[in-house]
């Protein structure tokens, strides 16, 4: 199974405003195994980068008037991602992005998902966490993924965290650590273990009378303050109940 994990960074917050991608970031997984391929692109928007932006990603306006436009990287682009299955958090920011971007070239319009599968982590990871923070650096905390040289938001850089993060919330590691047993053709037997029983005599320890009136001691308090509703005299009663009815005769 091939799988990219994936991750833009933009000039803005909105694709119908006219923003525009501006970095590209793709790690190869295949059968989720890192196979040490990568897609990144820094881009040249041809428009300016609001400043809020340029606060999350850092990349400036000066950088990129010296890099490739969308169209002159989107053939290799597409050739990297087609057929894979992609790993996004939040995923409709992104798609809507490359879309947009897709939109502007010309020939037949083509659209990320129908090239590609597409798995979006937010809603897995609030599926997952309900009523947390899910956030990338959040879910990096809660699966132990270092993200400490993370300064600024990079596209490259936050794919790979997230490739890390999605084989943690995925049982990642426990399937790296079963393939590299099957690898190794480890035997395992089958047979059933059965325990060993202990000898000697099982002693019985029964409650003394002085421990018998403590306890009913403290069933009156719970008594009074439940108001008679006791779980202990509920389940004495139903165990009294239950054995009557298997001591009385059957009569047809």
């Amino acid at each position: 199974m091939r799988q990219v994990v994936l991750d833009t960074e933009t000039t803005g917050l909105e694709p119908e405003q006219g923003h525009r991608v501006i970095e590209i970031g793709c790690v190869e997984l295949i059968n989720r195994r890192k196979t040490g391929r990568k897609f990144h692109r820094y881009l040249r928007p041809d428009r300016l980068i609001d400043r809020a932006a340029q606060h999350v990603h850092g990349i400036t306006d000066e950088f990129l008037a010296q890099q490739p436009r969308f169209a002159e990287v989107v053939d290799e682009l597409l050739e990297f991602v087609n057929g894979a299955e992609l790993v996004i958090h939040n995923a409709a920011f992104d798609i809507a992005f490359l879309d947009a971007e897709l939109k502007r070239l010309p020939g037949p319009a083509r659209r990320m998902n129908d090239l590609c599968t597409v798995i979006d982590t937010l809603p897995l990871a609030r599926q997952m966490h309900p009523g947390q923070r899910n956030s990338l650096d959040a879910l990096c905390k809660r699966y132990s993924v270092d993200n400490s040289h993370r300064e600024l938001h990079g596209a490259l850089l936050d794919a790979q965290i997230l490739l890390d993060v999605y084989l943690a919330m995925t049982g990642g590691q426990t399937a790296l650590i079963l393939g590299e047993i099957t690898e190794l053709n480890v035997s395992i037997s089958h047979e059933p273990a059965t325990a060993a029983r202990p000898r000697g005599v099982l002693r019985v320890v029964r409650a003394s009378d002085d421990e018998l009136a403590a306890h009913e001691r403290i069933l009156g308090v719970i008594d009074k303050i439940s108001g008679g509703k006791t779980v202990w005299r509920r389940r004495e009663a139903d165990t009294r109940e239950s054995s009557s009815e298997i001591a009385a005769p059957a009569y047809a």
